[in-house]
């Protein structure tokens, strides 16, 4: 019976949603979030740039510093995080989806906070962990859910996988 349940954990290609070993999501987690600092980094120089530079509005830096995290993010996720090999145009339309919402709403309290006096680059800091926490859920499950591990790296991850349970 033991050697059933063992067998039952390793990962196999099956249609619908990959089974993932512990040990993958954790590294699909280490990896969105080493993704999502440098996605930050890019969010928080681009718009301080706006807002120092060219003296823009908030609301303004802050969007324009999004939408470059946002590609940024998108396009190491989907190969390295994720693994997807899925269609990029309708992975990045759900991520559009997903933005279209986030955006407004965040652009929003941005706007409102800093309007009462809070201090912008704490507003976009907890905006950033909404996002962060929000966004992995979304990309996990939504868009890359049932194309985890169909790029090439993530097929010879899975052959590894198998393989290595053969030899137990």
């Amino acid at each position: 019976m033991k050697e059933t349940k063992e067998r039952a954990a390793i990962p196999t290609p099956v249609p619908g949603r990959p089974k993932l070993t512990k040990k993958q999501n954790f590294l699909q987690a280490v990896k969105f979030t080493l993704f999502s600092i440098s996605a930050g980094a890019i969010q928080i120089i681009s718009s301080t740039i706006c807002k120092e530079g060219f003296h823009w509005p908030p609301m303004g830096c802050y969007i324009t510093g999004l939408v470059l995290s946002v590609l940024w993010n998108f396009t190491f996720n989907r190969k390295f995080t994720f693994k997807s090999a899925n269609n990029v145009p309708l992975a990045m339309l759900k991520v559009a989806g997903y933005y279209a919402v986030f955006s407004p709403l965040s652009t929003w309290w941005v706007g409102a906070l800093t309007r009462i006096g809070w201090n912008y680059y704490l507003v976009q800091i907890g905006t950033m962990l909404i996002n962060f926490v929000t966004e992995f859920l979304f990309d996990r499950f939504v868009v890359f859910g049932k194309s985890i591990n169909t790029n090439a790296l993530g097929k010879k991850e899975q052959q590894k996988l198998l393989e290595e349970s053969k030899n137990r």
